[in-house]
């Protein structure tokens, strides 16, 4: 059987790799690559732990999804302007074997001629094993330069220090293994860490923000440059959140302000027009947003090819 995961050791793609694994936008000088890390089979309801079972039905018969579990798309970004390379988020790395169609951003940043070595600036949105478990990947920190620069709210790092669970509804053997990979993060790259409190601007016409609500200092990353402007928004919003906005994910720790964060930056975004990437939308998760009543609707992009 073909696999779509198949790339050569090189790093060049497969004879048998079927689907595109990056994607390639302009935003004005900034030149950004979605790469994705594959997809994570997760229960259906983890993304909707607030409605009842039959609500939840009805959306995944109406999108043809499997009615007990789907993929999850997985998705990083690149941003390069000047002489810097700013990778965000790592995904989920190669050390959780129930996941194995997942964890390929080293081997597709190496198909896309991206070295390790040449990253000066890592954003982590937020310290969930599938947004730092690429990190810890044997050898993995030894590509990068000494004087990697990793950004990541000072919140989030104070958070993982002794994290709370209290508000999530997870699978029950998750919570100890993002424990572990968050620890092992900040104990493996405890001297690149670059803690900011509410805003850092990464390079010219990059911005990190703090939003909380998915974590308490889960961020989005802004890019701005000659008018035109895109945001990565991490776990902030998930392919039901536009229909259902307020529908509650068992991985937010803080549902309630994750359903105001994802309501004003959906608003934020069908006002201004701009571009959108997130985590866990369909590769190569590139669109707009549109208001559609009282809810939203996801416009994605035309590829370019």
């Amino acid at each position: 059987m073909l696999s779509p995961n198949s790339v050569s050791p090189s790093g060049m793609p497969g004879p048998n790799e079927l689907v595109p694994s990056r994607y390639a936008v302009q935003v004005g000088e900034i030149e950004v690559l979605v790469i994705s890390d594959g997809v994570l089979p997760l229960p259906a309801v983890t993304m909707s732990t607030n409605v009842e079972p039959a609500d939840r039905s009805a959306w995944l018969e109406e999108m043809f999804l499997p009615p007990e579990g789907f993929d999850w798309p997985l998705n990083v970004m690149v941003a390069r302007i000047g002489a810097q390379t700013i990778l965000i988020d790592a995904g989920l790395g190669g050390e959780f074997p129930g996941f194995p169609r997942a964890g390929q951003v080293p081997q597709r940043l190496r198909a896309a001629g991206i070295d390790l070595a040449s990253v000066t600036d890592l954003v982590i949105t937020h310290m969930h094993m599938d947004h730092v478990g690429g990190l810890l990947v044997d050898g993995i920190r030894e590509q990068f330069r000494p004087d990697l620069r990793i950004h990541v709210a000072a919140s989030e790092v104070a958070f993982w220090k002794a994290p709370d669970f209290t508000h999530t509804d997870m699978p029950e053997a998750v919570p100890p293994v993002l424990r572990s990979a968050a620890t092992r993060f900040l104990n493996e790259y405890r001297e690149q860490i670059r803690t900011f409190e509410e805003t850092c601007e990464v390079a010219p016409g990059v911005t990190v923000c703090r939003t909380g609500g998915h974590t308490p200092g889960h961020s989005v990353v802004r890019l701005a440059s000659g008018g035109d402007k895109l945001t990565f928004a991490g776990d902030v919003v998930f392919p039901v959140g536009f229909e259902h906005p307020d529908w509650q994910n068992g991985f937010e720790h803080d549902p309630q302000e994750a359903v105001r964060v994802r309501v004003g930056l959906l608003k934020e975004m069908a006002d201004s027009g701009s571009l959108l990437v997130a985590t866990h939308m369909p590769f190569p998760s590139v669109g707009r947003v549109a208001i559609d009543g009282d809810a939203f609707r996801w416009v994605p992009v035309f590829w370019d090819f």
